[in-house]
């Protein structure tokens, strides 16, 4: 009979060749298991040739490979490869759209916040892509998104102020986890949703093309402020739909948290000025509204007043990869001025704490062990986080295209 050691040995050998089988799935999530890696990205640093060990779905310890070396863990080693916390998206139509929650999964992104959809509790995240939701989004009767898809589920209109504040009452006890309002008057060149010269990049496939511009209706001023309100009070905070300056007026007045988009007309600057000191929060898209005229200048001229992007490429619209958007990143390189660990961090650490999700995006003990690699170094190549080698959700492998 072997020993008990011979046998631990073999045990160790079969399990690190499973786990280096291209697609490998075979990792137990309530096993040890050690990956070590050139680089390490652990949310806000680079750490050069470290290793992170995961334990019953959590990240119990990271540190350099030689700390390791009394570790009787399965090690996974990926050699030239850069290991990171999985991306967190934060402005998503996944489940209005039906994209595949595991395609999105498999190529990096391993939360996801639709904003626009089905209303319910947040879920995943052991295996499966973690999902949350801000339900309906708020509008005025007859309003963006009602008044180009018609009536639907991704909207919810409210009149007055008392049916404002009982919209968000049923919204928060549904699980959203941010409030959206629509604040849309329609019309904007370059809009992916305003149709016209534009309607190869409609928002959603059944959308309308209209070769004038309209005016759409949108929120009045104390049903807003009661939206705004009511969500603060839950704990909540306000994304806006918004695009050029009627919206932007109104959100700022009313001390909308986040913009959902980089507004695609250009605003007067005295707006700029008010959002980056009302410290609002504001989600690129930058990709998706590529062809808007004032997109680039916005998002300069924020960049220049110390405004905060976050992270969200608008999964679900017709242009962007149902995964990690290269683009997207490329652009806050670029266009905000982010040097590429400040790109990797707000597409990790940072939007796990703005979710309010503790450690969530990091790799640092106790995180969710949500991870993903990639061979080479992202942060001379962005591009390459579109095709990780490496994907795991809760500590469960759920890609590994690594051999030794």
């Amino acid at each position: 009979m072997k020993s008990q050691s011979s046998l631990k040995h073999c045990y160790r050998l079969l399990l690190v060749l499973l786990l280096t089988l291209p697609g490998s799935v075979a990792y137990a999530h309530d096993r040890n298991l050690l990956i070590a890696a050139a680089r390490v990205f652990d949310g806000y640093t680079l750490r050069s040739d470290a290793a992170v060990l995961i334990s019953e779905g959590k990240v119990v310890r990271i540190d350099s490979r030689e700390a390791f070396n009394d570790s009787d863990a399965p090690r996974l080693e990926l050699g030239d490869a850069t290991l990171l916390p999985g991306f967190i998206e934060l402005h998503a139509h996944l489940s209005y759209q039906h994209v595949p929650a595991d395609t999105v999964l498999r190529h990096g992104i391993t939360t996801v916040r639709d904003v626009g959809g089905p209303l319910h509790q947040p879920y995943g995240g052991d295996g499966s892509l973690r999902l949350m939701t801000s339900g309906p989004i708020i509008t005025a009767p007859a309003g963006y998104p009602i008044s180009n898809l018609g009536e639907t589920d991704i909207a919810m209109p409210v009149a007055d102020a008392q049916q404002a504040r009982q919209a968000v009452r049923k919204l928060v006890a549904g699980g959203a986890v941010v409030i959206k309002v629509a604040l849309e008057p329609g019309g904007e060149a370059g809009a992916p949703w305003s149709g016209g010269h534009t309607h190869a990049h409609s928002h959603a496939p059944h959308s309308k093309t209209h070769d004038k511009p309209r005016s759409w209706p949108m929120l009045a001023p104390a049903v807003l402020a009661a939206i705004v309100d009511e969500a603060h009070l839950l704990g909540r905070r306000v994304a806006a739909h918004l695009a050029e300056p009627k919206g932007a007026q109104l959100a700022l007045d009313a001390g909308v948290d986040e913009w959902a988009h980089a507004p695609c007309d250009s605003l007067p600057d005295a707006q700029l000025q008010r959002a980056a000191a009302q410290q609002v929060r504001i989600v690129g898209t930058i990709d998706t509204l590529s062809k808007c005229p004032g997109v680039s200048s916005n998002v300069r001229r924020l960049a220049e007043l110390g405004a905060e992007f976050l992270y969200g490429a608008e999964i679900a619209h017709p242009d962007i990869p149902w995964g990690i958007d290269g683009q997207e990143l490329l652009y806050l390189q670029h266009l905000a001025g982010m040097a590429p660990l400040d790109v990797l961090r707000t597409a990790t650490a940072k939007a796990g704490q703005y979710l309010n999700v503790p450690l969530l995006g990091s790799l640092l003990p106790g995180a969710p062990a949500d991870l993903i690699a990639v061979r080479g170094d992202p942060t001379q190549k962005l591009k390459l986080l579109e095709y990780p080698d490496l994907v795991m959700s809760g500590g469960k492998l759920i890609i590994n295209y690594f051999e030794n």
